[in-house]
């Protein structure tokens, strides 16, 4: 059964390169009913077209989110960097779906703020030639991410990601992601918005902060390329929606399948043993 949701918020799907988890995000559309569907900037990739790179997969979500619109779904599709060829045509409409650079809603009373927030992104301002380049090597550290994440799911282990260890362990990342947020709530302050929206930086969070004494709710969609989330309002509240998290858990194991899981711990645990005292030790952060 579909959930029922007033609001989805996605962002960052990047369709068109092989970071995009287009399978699981139209699991995900599948899986819900909202009054409203936001995407959040930078659902499809522009910047990465040159390689004719657009599978199935990737053509089954614009299907969905199109069947979605005709069936009723108001649908505003928010322009990022990645797609703002599509600025061109900003304030385009077609029956239910909406093609916006930014979108204001009044939401429980409360003045929603939703933009993808690449006018925070320096790199993107002054250098676009140096933020293309990055966008073709965080492609490439993707590529690798999901050849390593396919070894670890044959032996069940939770996908790892790359570019997440990256940003969490490099000062100069952290503080980008930072200022981002501070930038962006500090913009929302000084034109009277409660509620401050974003994508881009691929990082989602919902958290209330103070700028300038002024209380400021500050949530990102994330993405459909590491984390895989999206942003749900029901029943009068804002959730952050993570995919594995959910689906997972819906996943029931029955007796038989936890022996047999036993069975298969017990096999990897030898299996690792084997490879922690062999030549192939460097491999151990496939199963760690």
């Amino acid at each position: 059964m579909k959930r029922k949701l007033k609001i989805s918020v996605i962002s960052d799907v990047h369709l068109g390169t092989h970071g995009c988890h287009a399978v699981e995000l139209l699991n995900y559309l599948k899986s819900i009913e909202p009054d409203c569907l936001i995407i959040n900037g930078d659902f499809i990739d522009a910047w990465q077209f040159k390689k004719s790179y657009f599978p199935k997969s990737h053509l089954e979500v614009v299907q969905k989110v199109l069947k979605m619109a005709l069936k009723g779904t108001r649908v505003y599709y928010l322009t990022g960097n990645h797609d703002n060829i599509l600025r061109k045509f900003s304030d385009m409409k077609f029956d239910q779906l909406h093609l916006r650079d930014q979108l204001t809603l009044k939401i429980n009373n409360q003045s929603h703020w939703f933009f993808h927030g690449d006018i925070f992104d320096a790199s993107i301002l002054v250098a676009p030639f140096l933020a293309r380049l990055g966008g073709i090597g965080y492609d490439y550290l993707i590529r690798l991410n999901s050849f390593i994440n396919r070894m670890r799911q044959k032996f069940h282990r939770e996908p790892i990601s790359f570019a997440h260890m990256v940003k969490r362990s490099v000062k100069k990342a952290v503080k980008f992601i930072s200022d981002f947020e501070e930038k962006a709530m500090e913009a929302a302050v000084a034109q009277n918005h409660q509620v401050v929206v974003c994508g881009h930086i691929h990082q989602p969070a919902m958290r209330q902060e103070t700028v300038r004494g002024v209380p400021i709710t500050y949530m990102n969609s994330g993405d459909w390329v590491e984390n895989l989330t999206a942003l749900e309002y029901h029943d009068g509240q804002w959730n952050l929606f993570r995919y594995y998290d959910h689906f997972l858990s819906m996943t029931n194991t029955t007796p038989e399948k936890k022996s047999e899981s036993i069975l298969e711990r017990k096999r990897k645990e030898r299996l690792e043993k084997i490879i922690k005292n062999s030549p192939l030790r460097p491999l151990m952060f496939l199963f760690s």
